[in-house]
């Protein structure tokens, strides 16, 4: 049976369609500012026809970044009729360290939202090559911190803070939070990296297996690694499979897709968590490829994974 054959029905009619218009998938654009146009182009078609959400208000506005690099693009979303003091989520979009941002994934940024009543800050991090690490994770500090800074003016209770992000974003949010952890401010009180990309060294069997589903392949990942790192060793702020010292990390969720790359090096970091003593809960489905919630949301497999996470951050920014 082929790699392709192994993944969800449902998911995999849209996969075969965005192939036929991507042959190869996105990582077989060389160059990377159209990989990053074709992408952005891709993820508005997706949402083109659905009309704007009338239960969230947002606004974008620029903060000050790490010491000595330029300003952070946030955008601020708000639940409309919330009363009262809300959580908070930190979100990170994702795209390999090399694409992806806040627009892109805008429509994820206003369904968390809208689904658990939150205030939602999402952060427009540079991206590799032209910024390689540490930039992107400094990126990410600096709009956290403000973000809980600022929490009496942005109307959420820092005490009831989570940070979430998929692929890159889920990576970043490893490490943001990590760096939270050791700067000793501020308190997450929840993570939620979705099928993270957290290790540099591609030497897992999933590595090595998934070669040929057309999102996010071995070839890619390596590419994108090589664009972050620049040649670099990586820490554990870079790949947060290397960092040594898991412990008092908050409460976390793990999802990733048996098809995925990342899944093998994801549990092996989800059994690490527990064994550092962090609550940790992993789930991985058969069936699902890198981020197949995203490119096939109407399959009911995606609607599962959504529920699962949904209700994940409803128990623990609620209770």
């Amino acid at each position: 049976m082929s790699m392709r054959d192994r993944i969800d029905l449902d998911s995999r009619v849209p996969l075969e369609e965005l192939l036929k218009i991507f042959p190869g998938g996105f990582n077989a654009i060389s160059d990377i500012a159209e990989r990053r146009s074709t992408l952005e182009s891709l993820l508005q078609t997706m949402v083109a026809e659905l009309p704007p959400n009338e239960n969230v208000v947002i606004e974008d506005r620029e903060i000050s970044g790490p010491e000595d690099a330029p300003s952070v693009g946030v955008r601020i979303y708000c639940p409309k009729a919330a009363s009262g003091v809300l959580p908070g989520i930190f979100f990170i979009y994702g795209g390999g360290m090399i694409m992806g941002s806040v627009e892109g994934e805008n429509l994820k940024a206003t369904e968390l939202c809208e689904a658990i009543q939150a205030v939602v800050i999402s952060v427009e991090y540079r991206l590799a090559p032209e910024h390689r690490h540490p930039a992107p994770v400094q990126d990410c500090y600096a709009a956290l911190k403000w973000m809980a800074k600022n929490a009496d003016d942005l109307a959420f209770n820092p005490n009831r803070l989570a940070v979430v992000g998929g692929s890159a974003g889920g990576g970043l949010t490893i490490a943001t939070t990590m760096m939270a952890r050791d700067e000793g401010f501020p308190r997450i009180c929840f993570q939620m990296p979705l099928y993270p990309m957290i290790d540099d060294r591609n030497e897992t069997p999933s590595s090595y297996e998934i070669m040929d589903v057309g999102i996010w392949d071995r070839e890619g990942n390596v590419e994108a690694w090589q664009w972050y790192l620049g040649g670099h060793p990586a820490d554990g702020y870079a790949a947060p499979a290397r960092a040594e010292n898991l412990a008092g990390l908050p409460p976390t969720f793990i999802d990733v897709g048996e098809l995925d790359l990342f899944r093998d090096e994801d549990i092996q970091f989800a059994a690490r968590l527990i064994q550092a003593g962090v609550p940790t809960e992993l789930h991985v489905y058969p069936g699902a490829y890198h981020a197949s919630k995203v490119f096939a949301p109407e399959a009911a497999l995606s609607q599962s994974i959504l529920a699962r996470r949904t209700e994940a951050l409803l128990r623990a920014l609620k209770s």
